[in-house]
């Protein structure tokens, strides 16, 4: 996917008005990110990075993660496991979430009709909405062929018990 140019001027400017300097690796940095279009933890995206540029550590990762969130361009998501996550933000549309409770496999999704509801929602109670996020927890189709057949094999495998003779 073609990124959009700005977001390199949008962050070398807000680089700028935090009074910081635009670095080498904060360079290679950002470029990683960019290039995945998936969610990214900042252990991840250090792994990543780590064999072809070892002298980026793991807390410069982690802080220009930061600053992409703080200047709009990245958004941190953390789902029912606790661990954050960072996605693209800016010029992406918003997008909900099916997440599994088995493998952590998230699927991002759009929903017109959903988000109308929300914005009927939010006028009827005269709410000024800042944001929002719809996460639903369940099984992806593996998970759930997964455990069906873990159960077919236990029922199988299980020994018949013994009818007691007493009378």
């Amino acid at each position: 996917m073609k990124h959009n140019p700005n977001v390199k001027a949008l962050f070398i400017s807000h680089l700028g008005n935090q009074q910081l300097k635009k670095t080498k690796q904060r360079e290679i940095i950002l470029n990683a990110f960019l290039k995945r279009e998936q969610h990214i933890t900042a252990e991840e995206l250090y792994l990543q990075l780590k064999p072809k540029h070892p002298s980026i550590g793991y807390s410069t990762v982690y802080r220009t993660l930061k600053l992409l969130t703080d200047a709009g361009l990245a958004r941190e998501i953390s789902f029912s496991d606790g661990i954050t996550r960072f996605e693209h933000h800016y010029a992406h549309p918003h997008h909900d979430h099916l997440i599994c409770l088995s493998c952590g496999k998230s699927v991002e999704f759009v929903n017109s009709d959903i988000e109308s509801l929300q914005e009927l929602i939010v006028r009827e109670h005269e709410f000024q909405a800042e944001n929002h996020k719809l996460e639903i927890y369940g099984y992806c189709k593996q998970c759930q062929i997964s455990t069906k057949s873990k159960k077919t094999v236990n029922v199988k495998t299980q020994k018949p018990k013994k009818l007691s003779s007493r009378g």
